[in-house]
């Protein structure tokens, strides 16, 4: 294959990665500072009329003093989550199977902040507001250890007004069930405001990437992410629903509502009609934090009925939610996600797979997938090598067509050079098409090591953390050599120019250079690629030293 084309390849791997790590296509900002609700499907209480402003028209004040809030604790072997007496929040969810990462912070990673706003809820009935958060519940435990599905209910009543939630857990899954009734409202309903902000918890190593992959996800026929970093100023962005599922993603952790209609077609119907999204620290350039509020229809006589998951972007938990969920650890970008996620997918499957099954880490696992790739490649490496050679041997005739027709008759030259791939039997795309192959799982890879968090913490030799780039770069480093020692054993036997001769040099720096902060694990899987192909790679150049015709021996002078 011509070295043009090799770097065109890189360039493009450049273009496509660079731009998905740090750019996002934005959501538009609204026309307007309110949250229109989005009338819920018909099995469900109307809400047409209502329209929730910044500040509600109305609001039940009342004056009752707050009492200290107590936090239920709820544990399982999966999490430990927080429950307040005040207002019924979620106020912790920490994972006993992943530690955080901050720098000097010890301990299980904790992925809400001080002052979580998950589950703040607020009813609202015609022009009134009435907010939970100052509420104090009365819960029917203080301390519950989950070993079957198990209920937690909290009671609370104010000026007449009483309600209940219930909220369900499962020791087996991070998905916890709301249930709730809000006593007399009336056949109408309402709607239910329900708080999700500010943010999620940094736990990990580097807070600029947490920082960075902070956002929104909505579900509606499709994910589409916000960025927290995308909002400015105090300007709210008012997505309108119906969406199944609105969620707060990091790099690692998602905390979400899912909200589907089981009543309708298998794949239900979103009943959250909207969500509001403002920046709390409006002054900074990229905020990383916000009040982010969506609406749920109330329906008859007050019941309340949704799913919350908080936890890790394990892709079985993800999965097992349907409607999509799992696409909220995203596996490539908008363009590219329909090839990218399959091949994503059955890699990291591959690799937790071989993980758990041959009690391998998953350092050693990524030696022997990166062989095994390069060994069911070797046939059609083999198959390109050689037609490069069948081109390279055609050169001379095709450089005389060339030079007879290339300027006075294109056609003709166009219609030579196809007669004469045909009598030697050559395809001039041969030798390319097989070199792309593994460019799609080069890509899939890197979105794997970026968010797949089975790898996260993973150690290998010197490297502590697979996920992360090689503290001491030794592995970039063999990576580039290991791609320099391949491209020199490719021109062993070939008619190269200066320029081909330079790439030889170019491409490994470029390569390295481009590597050096991606993760280890993904320079691990293309250094051990190259050095298994370094084989194959003699071979050939042996071959190709044995098609060069010898040279002519020049004629003995004669005797005079």
């Amino acid at each position: 294959m011509d070295r043009r084309v090799v770097l065109a390849i890189i360039l493009m791997m450049a273009i496509a990665i660079i731009p998905a790590t740090f750019m996002t296509k934005p959501i538009p900002p609204p026309v307007a500072d309110t949250l229109a609700l989005t009338p819920p499907p018909p099995t469900a209480a109307p809400a047409t009329s209502v329209v929730v402003p910044e500040t509600p028209r109305v609001t039940v004040v009342d004056s009752t003093p707050a009492e200290s809030a107590d936090t239920i604790l709820v544990r399982s072997s999966l999490y430990q989550y927080g429950i307040s007496t005040r207002g019924g929040r979620l106020v912790e969810a920490s994972f006993p199977e992943y530690r955080s990462m901050v720098p000097g912070e010890a301990g299980n990673a904790q992925i809400l902040p001080d002052g979580s706003d998950l589950l703040r809820f607020s009813v609202v009935v015609g022009r009134d507001t009435l907010s939970l958060d100052s509420w104090n519940f009365t819960p029917t435990t203080r301390v519950l250890d989950v070993r079957e599905q198990t209920p937690l209910t909290l009671r609370g009543e104010r000026n007449g007004v009483g309600v209940t939630l219930q909220y369900t857990f499962s020791p087996e899954t991070y998905t916890i069930g709301v249930h709730g009734e809000v006593a007399g409202l009336g056949p109408n309903g309402g709607t239910l405001l329900v708080g999700m902000g500010p943010s999620l918890r940094n736990t990990e190593s580097n807070l600029a990437e947490h920082n960075r992959n902070l956002g929104v996800v909505t579900e509606q026929g499709g994910t589409q992410l916000l960025r927290l970093s995308s909002l400015k100023g105090s300007t709210p962005r008012i997505l309108s629903g119906p969406f199944e599922w609105v969620a707060i993603k990091s790099k690692y952790f998602v905390t979400a509502v899912l909200a589907i209609d089981s009543s309708a077609s298998a794949t239900g119907v979103g009943r959250i009609g909207g969500v509001r999204v403002v920046a709390r620290d409006t002054l900074a350039k990229n905020p990383t934090t916000a009040d982010v509020t969506l609406t749920l229809p109330i329906s008859g006589f007050g019941a309340i009925d949704f799913a919350l998951y908080a936890g890790p972007m394990e892709q079985e938990q993800l999965s097992a939610l349907g409607h999509d969920f799992d696409d909220v650890n995203p596996y490539g970008w908008k363009g590219f996600r329909t090839v990218i996620r399959p091949v994503a997918g059955a890699a990291r499957w591959l690799l937790v797979w071989m993980h758990d099954n041959l009690a391998l880490s998953y350092g050693a696992v990524l030696v022997v997938f990166g062989i095994m790739i390069r060994v069911l490649l070797w046939p059609l490496n083999q198959k390109a090598m050689r037609s490069q050679m069948d081109m390279q041997a055609i050169q001379p005739k095709m450089k005389e067509l060339q030079d007879r027709y290339g300027k006075k008759d294109p056609q003709k030259l166009q219609k030579e050079m196809f007669s004469l791939y045909k009598e030697h039997g050559v395809n001039p795309m041969g030798g390319c098409w097989p070199m792309l192959l593994p460019m799609p799982i080069l890509f899939a890879l890197f979105f794997v090591f970026q968010n797949t968090i089975e790898l996260r913490g993973a150690p290998f030799l010197w490297v502590a953390d697979l996920s992360r780039p090689d503290p001491l770069y030794i592995i970039p480093l063999l990576m580039g050599a290991s791609m320099f020692v391949v491209s020199k054993l490719g021109q062993v036997g070939v008619t190269a120019n200066a320029q081909m001769k330079m790439m030889v040099y170019v491409m490994p720096v470029m390569m390295t250079f481009l590597f050096l902060n991606f993760a280890s694990g993904l320079n691990l899987y293309y250094a051990v690629q190259n050095i298994a192909s370094i084989p194959q790679q003699w071979l050939l150049s042996r071959e190709r030293l044995k098609r060069i015709p010898p040279k002519p021996t020049p004629p003995k002078p004669k005797a005079r």
